[in-house]
C-alpha cells in the first residue's frame, strides 16, 4: 500500500512562491508515476503536472512557465516548485500515484487521472492579492 504525505503548503501573498513536497512510502520493486492535482471551493479537481517514471512532464496550460515538477526517485519525494503565484492559485493541492512495475509505461497522467490508484491528504495553498 502506497502513502502520500504532502507538506510545504501555507498563505503567500500574490507574486511569491512556495515548494510542494509529497513523500511516497510503502512500496519496493515497483515505480512510480506522479501528478499534482488541486481543488479550490465550489470548483473541480484539476490537474497541474504530472511526471512519469522516466521523467517525462506534463503541465496544465495555467501553470506553465510557473509551476515546475520534480522528483527525487532517492528520496521518494516528490515536488512542485510554485512561482509568481497568483490569488486563482489558492485551493488544495494533492499529489497522485500510480504504481507500475519496473518495466512498465505510465497510464496516469494530469488527463487521465482516473488512473492514479493512491492519493494524499493535500496540502493547503492560499494567496492573498
Amino acid at each position: 500500500q502506497v502513502q502520500l504525505v504532502e507538506s510545504g503548503g501555507g498563505s503567500v501573498q500574490a507574486g511569491g512562491s512556495l515548494r510542494l513536497s509529497c513523500a511516497a512510502s510503502g512500496y519496493t520493486y515497483s515505480r512510480l508515476c506522479m501528478g499534482w492535482f488541486r481543488q479550490a471551493p465550489g470548483k473541480e479537481r484539476e490537474g497541474v503536472a504530472s511526471i512519469d517514471k522516466d521523467g517525462g512532464i506534463m503541465y496544465a496550460d495555467f501553470v506553465k512557465g510557473r509551476f515546475t515538477i520534480s522528483k527525487d526517485d532517492a528520496k521518494d519525494t516528490l515536488y512542485l516548485q510554485m512561482n509568481s503565484l497568483k490569488p486563482e492559485d489558492t485551493a488544495m493541492y494533492s499529489c497522485a500515484a500510480e504504481l507500475i512495475p519496473s518495466w512498465g509505461r505510465c497510464l496516469a497522467t494530469i488527463t487521465r487521472a482516473h488512473e492514479y490508484k493512491y492519493w494524499g491528504q493535500g496540502t493547503q495553498v492560499t494567496v492573498s492579492s
